[in-house]
């Protein structure tokens, strides 16, 4: 949970805390990804070393993994507040002026938001062709692997972390409004 966000949980409703735990799911998934690949380059360079036998497909496997792992995990960065930005100046003016602050807050996440839409858009189409199409990366006989796990991961991503960011400009509203009201 991010203190500067609140994206955390909320104990009492379990559609959040369902969501939270497919955020957390998938950055798992990234992170278990992440060690697989290092054994798997760890394997590859020693049987170049020691035996001369490079294992087929590893750079391929790493090209498509890094991508996978990315939109596994980036939802956990958003809903964590570790995504890049510069935090010092918005700090200040949260800290200042509240109001201001939840609102260019806000503007950010629906930015945000209809950012990774867009990348939507361009990714589920291209999900589709390369499912029914069949591309694969690698040589034709040396190594060959499926490219449409890797644009569903994408397609999931984007759909997640578009949520999370439009989760995280609810919240900013609502804290807006409490802000709003007078104090009774």
């Amino acid at each position: 949970m991010s203190a500067e966000t609140g994206a955390g949980p909320r104990p009492g409703n379990p559609v959040i805390r369902a969501f939270s735990g497919l955020v957390a799911g998938l950055n798992s998934v990234g992170t278990a990804w992440i060690f697989a690949l290092m054994l798997i380059i760890n394997v590859d360079v020693l049987s170049r070393y020691l035996f001369n036998a490079p294992i087929q497909g590893v750079a391929e496997i790493v090209e498509l993994s890094i991508v996978g792992i990315v939109f596994l995990q980036i939802s956990d960065a958003v809903r964590a507040g570790r995504l890049t930005r510069s935090d010092g100046l918005f700090q200040q003016i949260v800290k200042r002026r509240p109001v201001l602050g939840h609102s260019m807050g806000a503007a950010f996440d629906v930015a945000g938001t209809l950012f990774f839409i867009s990348i939507l858009f361009g990714a589920v189409p291209r999900l589709i062709e390369a499912y029914e199409r069949g591309y694969f990366a690698g040589n034709e006989g040396l190594f060959v692997v499926p490219v449409w796990p890797i644009r569903l991961i994408l397609v999931i991503g984007c759909i997640v972390v578009a949520m999370q960011f439009a989760l995280l400009a609810w919240r900013n509203v609502q804290t807006i409004q409490k802000l709003r009201r007078p104090a009774s």
